[in-house]
């Protein structure tokens, strides 16, 4: 099976190897070593300039208050919904919408919710008297809350749906049971019994979450203040400067933020120790109550996210389709739809960028991940997936892109699709190959066993026996990795070079632009087309085997 140690060599190299490039020359530039602008001396001289930056320790605080209390606030409220639907697994479908949109898609709408002039001040607008938008920083505020609050909103539905999947391996119903049997309150058999064998389930999507927020661009971007930003956009805004020696400091702040994230990680591992070591001591105490009113509190601020989520979408679609608008009134005074009949005026050829990445993306994606899984049946044991899985997800974009980009450049692979494609595989194949590696595994191997004794060989028995079984989480696969490429901003913005523009960078550049109805259009479609991927892995396999219910019995439980 040489093939199949080639296969995973290549698909290591091809994710692990630009990730660390990048990061190689990131690092050398970071200490003045960045020859293509001519600076080939190692020196000190970049962190220093980085560190006397204007409003530098107002962005180092920024970027640790909304990152670890986006974090910590998220993990809460998921924690507190999921007491309430533990025993509702199917109350958690509605959540696909919000999952699906793109991070820029949702932190549009929701600036058009609570800016002053937003969807809320309208309608209260009429009971409270304002005839002109209120005095508040809303968005962009100072204290970041609202980006904190845009990143709670993204969060806790995925943690959400994390958690429910983790739930499946723990006896929660027998537990939640036999606590209440001996006299604890439900709240103190969610906290003292199934949280603690829970959370070594989900730790590793804990870990992408907290790193995704103590490094996100584009929804600080739309949410987060401006002067100073977070360090990521401090960082984007130096890498985009028209002084190339820029580049030299940026790169020191880049470094400085993987080690932000770095140590944020490991901070939070030391919170979990002295969690774990605090709730022994409660456990030794022996009370049968619980945190009730801080829980029920916390179950629903939950709901509330969820509805302003729902709010932000809504609010979009209204923007996408109003044509006269004026404040105070809390619906349009005329509808159009004239933005939406001008495609080739731009979101027209945007839009068809997006879906071809997409697709080119996700097709590539699960083609790797299906290899994968096939060359460890091949070869007869599975293969760890941490780290490749890890790496993609837990180091920032802001920290190597533009090292990958210098690097592909070095290489003779200039901006353009091509670079753009590999960066969005970089993080799309990870998630296909999260989402399509439980279901390949568990399905029933006798099936293949029995397939083998009738003469199917290793190549008949994919193409008939598995892929057929398994065509419902490989099209939930695909929509995963189409529905990650729409949301690239970063690896578009850094390997596009300015040639490849799609949906989600244009969404972010009009996020600030004056036209709120060009902003919702294209927020719409950024939100729109992993919807319709999703909506087609679910229609696509009940058409193809309509006559073959007994296929879903082929996973084991």
């Amino acid at each position: 099976m040489i093939w199949a140690r080639v296969l995973r060599g290549l698909v290591v190299l091809g994710i692990g190897g630009p990730i660390l490039a990048g990061l190689a020359v990131t690092l050398a530039a970071s200490f003045g070593w960045l020859p293509a602008i001519g600076h080939a001396d190692l020196t000190l001289a970049p962190w220093a300039q980085a560190l006397a930056q204007p409003g530098f320790g107002t962005s180092l605080r920024l970027t640790l208050v909304t990152g670890l209390g986006a974090s910590v606030l998220s993990l809460a409220l998921a924690l507190g919904v999921a007491f309430r639907l533990a025993m509702r697994p199917g109350a958690l479908r509605w959540l696909a919408p919000i999952l699906a949109v793109p991070h820029a898609a949702l932190a549009i709408g929701l600036a058009f919710l609570i800016a002053p002039s937003g969807w809320i001040a309208r309608v209260l607008s009429g009971p409270l008297g304002w005839t002109q938008p209120p005095d508040l920083a809303t968005v962009g505020d100072p204290l970041g809350l609202a980006l904190i609050l845009g990143l709670m909103l993204k969060e806790v539905p995925f943690l959400l749906l994390v958690i429910l999947a983790a739930l499946s391996r723990v006896p929660v119903a027998a537990q939640m049971a036999a606590g209440r049997a001996l006299g604890y309150r439900p709240w103190a058999v969610w906290l003292k019994l199934v949280v603690p064998q829970l959370y070594p389930l989900i730790r590793l999507p804990v870990y992408v979450v907290l790193a995704f927020s103590l490094s996100v661009v584009d929804m600080a971007l739309i949410l987060g203040p401006s002067h100073p930003p977070t360090l990521a956009v401090a960082i984007l805004r130096g890498f985009s400067a028209p002084d190339p020696a820029v580049a030299l400091p940026a790169s020191a702040m880049a470094m400085l933020q993987a080690g932000i994230v770095a140590a944020g990680i490991g901070l939070w591992r030391l919170a979990e120790l002295a969690l774990a070591a605090a709730g022994r001591l409660w456990l030794r105490r022996g009370g049968r109550g619980g945190a009730a009113p801080v829980w029920a509190l916390a179950a629903v601020g939950g709901g509330g996210g969820l509805v302003l989520a729902v709010g932000s979408l809504l609010v979009l679609a209204i923007w996408s389709l109003a044509w006269r608008w004026r404040f105070p009134q809390p619906l349009p005074e005329s509808w159009s739809l004239r933005i939406w009949a001008a495609p080739g005026q731009g979101w027209g050829g945007d839009a068809w960028t997006t879906l071809g990445l997409g697709l080119a993306v996700a097709g590539l994606a699960l083609v790797l991940a299906i290899a994968w899984l096939e060359a460890e049946d091949r070869l007869g044991h599975r293969t760890p997936l941490a780290a490749l899985i890890a790496l993609p997800l837990l180091m920032p974009q802001i920290a190597f892109l533009q090292g990958v980009n210098v690097a592909f450049l070095r290489a003779g692979l200039p901006p353009g699709w091509g670079a753009v494609l590999w960066a969005h595989l970089l993080f799309a194949f990870p998630y296909v190959l999260i989402a399509l590696a439980g279901p390949w595994r568990a399905l029933d191997a006798g099936l293949i066993r029995s397939a083998a004794s009738l003469g199917a060989g290793p190549v008949r028995r994919l193409a008939v026996v598995k892929l057929p079984i398994l065509l419902r989480p490989i099209l939930t696969a695909a929509a995963i990795g189409f529905a990650v490429s729409v949301a690239q901003y970063l690896p578009t913005l850094f390997l596009g070079g300015g040639r490849v523009v799609t949906l989600t960078t244009e969404a972010v550049a009009l996020s600030s632009a004056s036209d709120r109805r060009v902003a919702a259009v294209y927020a719409v479609l950024q939100g729109a087309l992993p919807l319709l991927a999703f909506g087609a892995a679910i229609i696509l396999p009940a058409l193809v085997q309509r006559n073959r219910a007994g296929l879903t019995g082929a996973l084991t439980r």
